[in-house]
């Protein structure tokens, strides 16, 4: 796909990452920066870093357990090396970092 295309694609799935993560119940503040970034941070100070990688295609996931790279497939955003689901991998990180169990749903 074209570099235009991957960036409204990757900031459309951004938006939603945003208001799934105000949504999911977790003590947590999301900040947009600019650059397509979202810093998501935790009571304990932790942070999770979300954002498009152009070069790449890519949407990547920095989180305390580990970084994790995404990339569109069938309309889904899959992690490249487990083929998790980026939401699925939300839910584990964002339960692990805020100290309790959430399941983060994608909004329509």
């Amino acid at each position: 796909m074209d570099e235009s295309t991957f960036v409204t694609l990757a900031e459309r799935e951004l938006e939603r990452v945003e208001y799934a993560l105000e949504g999911c119940g977790a003590e947590l503040d999301v900040e947009v920066q600019p650059g397509g970034v979202l810093e998501v941070s935790f009571d304990d100070d932790s942070k999770l870093v979300i954002n498009r990688h152009v070069a790449a295609q890519e949407i990547w996931l920095a989180a305390r357990s580990g970084g994790f790279h995404f990339r569109l497939k069938d309309g889904l955003w899959v992690d490249t090396r487990a083929g998790e689901e980026l939401y699925i991998v939300l839910s584990r990180v964002v339960s692990d970092q805020g100290g309790r169990a959430v399941t983060v749903v994608p909004a329509p």
